[in-house]
Formats: structure tokens, C-alpha cells, sequence
């Protein structure tokens, strides 16, 4: 009769191997965020003006220039532009500007003629335009010291209602503006939809209401010519719930920094509600208890001895094999109702 062999004596048992840190996964996002958005954030120039100054050899990080926007950064990395550190970034700031006629929305302009920035007070800080107006047209043109807020406001996602007075040459029919209601295709550019409203006949013009949720070159004057109208004025008067109000040609007025916040989404983590308690499977919330616990949950009560004096004994075990009962990941004191 054969006998199993026992079991080795004395064998040491095998060691455990260190747990290795999980190997990021293929194709993970490389930590930070890219060059031109870090500058633009700064304040030092919007991401394509950026990318022309990295293009340029203006930008160097760590000591050595970079030729190319394709390269995240991180707070460790030193970066500076045109041999100077790059700025700490400021908290996001806006303007509201009464662009007048025969003023270009750029930083400069080829055929030498003046742009907002020339005539902007001294005392402002860099700061970018949220978009554009034509260099006949005026109104309400928002400013902002912020790459990001304005790249989020110029995305067509945004979708923030840009309203218009405008003046047209000639004695328009509210039925005249279907086209526009409908939306254009002129020259194979897709205009979307427009509201337009016929507010009143003045002499040989009329003067109407539009608005839009894009802001194509010349879309409103094209849109226009178009239906076989001629726009000779046209003014902003509100960008999404940004206002002209009073301002006059020219004047600049900084919004307060919780309206931005506000109307932004830019409210700090402070100052967010606090995130509601998860369901356990019973339907019943998780969380602290309310009121204070008899004494310790747990097992252990009955061995111990009764507290100071005033104190309840602890109470009873539970019975062989079971715990106190959780719900949700909050601990169930014992004794007591969670949900009183």
C-alpha cells in the first residue's frame, strides 16, 4: 500500500515580490498641459499667436528653446519668452469695450491703420479680444486677460446670443427676412439661422433687431446684400448676458471678478455645494449618523468593563459570526437608529 509523501520540512516559504506600481496605460495623455496654452493662460498671448512665437524661437523651457507647440509642461518646468520668466498667471479678468468705428480688432495691422489696442488706456493690462468686430462696425466688444475664457466664449458650442442694431438702406417687408430666418448658403458658406425683427421705418432706412449664435466675417452685412438690402450701421448691443448699457465710444469698464465667476462657471471649489450623500442598495442615504452612539460598534463591548461613572455599559455582542451592519460604506454605530 502505497503512502502519500508527506510535506517538506523546513522549506522556507517563497518570498513576496514588492507590488510594482501600475504601468500607465498605451496611449495615456501625457502629464501638464500644452506650451501655448500655459502662455495663453499667462496672459502673454492667445494659442495661435503663441505657437508663432514658439515657431519663432521667443520661448524657451529649461534652458532650451523649442521649436515646436507639441510639448506639455507642468508647474516643475521653467519656461520663459523673449529671455524673461514667464509671468504667475492672474485671476481671470473681463472688460466690457465700446469699440467705435474705423478701429481694427487686431494687435496690428498691414496697412498701418489704427487698432483698439492703439487707443485702449494706458493703465490695461495685455489682454485679448473675445472675437471680432468689422472695422465699420461698433459696439460691444468683450476683453478678457484669460487664453481660456477666450477660446470657451468664441467656440460655436458656446452658443451665446449675439444681438445687433442694425440699419439698412431701403423699405423692407417682415416677410423679407424668411431667408435669414431659414438660414443662407451664400458662395457655399452655411450661415445658421438668425433672429430678425423690423423695428421701425426711418426715412429711406429701417432699423431692425438681429441676432445670431456665430460670428462668421460680415456675416450680418453679407446676409444682407444677400436678400438685396445694404447695412450702413450696425452696432452690437449684447454678447450672450454681457451688455453694452450706457457705455460711450471708446469707454471701458471692468466687470466685477463674481459676475465672471458667475456667469463664467469659474465659482472656486470653495465655494461649490457640497456633493450630496450616495444611496446605499436599500435606498437609504449613507453618512454619519445623527446624535451620538451608546459606545464603540464592534464585537468587542461586551468584554468591556462598564465606563466612568454616568457612562452606559457597553451593550450585548452580536451574535457568533455577524458584524454591524453598513450601509453605504458609513458605519452603523450599535444601539442606535441612523435615521432618527
Amino acid at each position: 500500500m502505497s503512502k502519500t509523501p508527506a510535506s517538506p520540512k523546513g522549506k522556507p516559504a517563497p518570498k513576496s515580490q514588492p507590488r510594482k506600481a501600475p504601468a500607465k496605460p498605451e496611449g495615456a495623455a501625457p502629464e501638464g498641459d500644452r506650451i501655448a496654452k500655459v502662455l495663453s493662460r499667462a496672459g502673454i498671448a492667445s494659442r495661435r499667436e503663441a505657437e508663432r512665437m514658439i515657431a519663432e524661437g521667443r520661448v524657451s523651457v529649461n534652458g532650451k528653446k523649442i521649436d515646436s507647440p507639441a510639448l506639455n509642461v507642468t508647474a516643475a518646468d521653467r519656461i520663459s519668452v523673449d529671455g524673461q520668466p514667464l509671468p504667475e498667471a492672474e485671476a481671470p479678468r473681463m472688460w466690457l469695450y465700446y469699440k467705435p468705428i474705423g478701429l481694427v480688432t487686431s494687435n496690428s495691422d498691414e496697412k498701418g491703420r489704427k487698432t483698439i489696442f492703439d487707443e485702449l488706456p494706458e493703465d490695461m493690462p495685455r489682454v485679448m479680444t473675445v472675437g471680432r468686430l468689422d472695422l465699420n462696425s461698433e459696439g460691444l466688444l468683450l476683453l478678457t486677460n484669460d487664453g481660456g475664457i477666450k477660446r470657451k466664449l468664441e467656440l460655436p458650442a458656446t452658443g451665446w446670443l449675439r444681438r445687433y442694431r442694425v440699419r439698412i438702406n431701403g423699405r423692407p417687408k417682415d416677410e423679407d427676412f424668411a431667408p435669414l430666418r431659414k438660414g443662407l448658403v451664400i458662395e457655399g458658406e452655411r450661415f445658421q439661422p438668425m433672429t430678425v425683427s423690423l423695428d421701425r421705418q426711418q426715412g429711406a432706412n429701417a432699423w431692425l433687431t438681429v441676432g445670431l449664435r456665430e460670428g462668421k466675417n460680415r456675416e450680418i452685412r453679407r446676409a444682407m446684400e444677400d436678400i438685396g438690402f445694404s447695412v450702413n450701421r450696425l452696432l452690437r448691443v449684447s454678447y450672450g448676458p454681457f451688455q453694452l448699457g450706457n457705455l460711450k465710444p471708446g469707454e471701458v469698464e471692468e466687470l466685477r471678478a463674481r459676475v465672471v465667476r458667475d456667469q463664467l462657471g469659474l465659482e472656486p471649489e470653495e465655494e461649490k455645494p457640497a456633493a450630496r450623500p450616495t444611496r446605499a442598495r436599500g435606498g437609504k442615504p449613507a453618512g454619519k449618523p445623527m446624535g451620538k452612539p451608546a459606545g464603540k460598534p464592534g464585537g468587542k463591548q461586551a468584554s468591556q468593563a462598564p465606563g466612568k461613572a454616568g457612562r452606559p455599559a457597553g451593550k450585548a455582542p452580536p451574535s457568533r459570526g455577524s458584524r454591524p451592519e453598513q450601509r453605504g460604506g458609513g458605519k452603523r454605530p450599535a444601539g442606535k437608529n441612523p435615521r432618527r
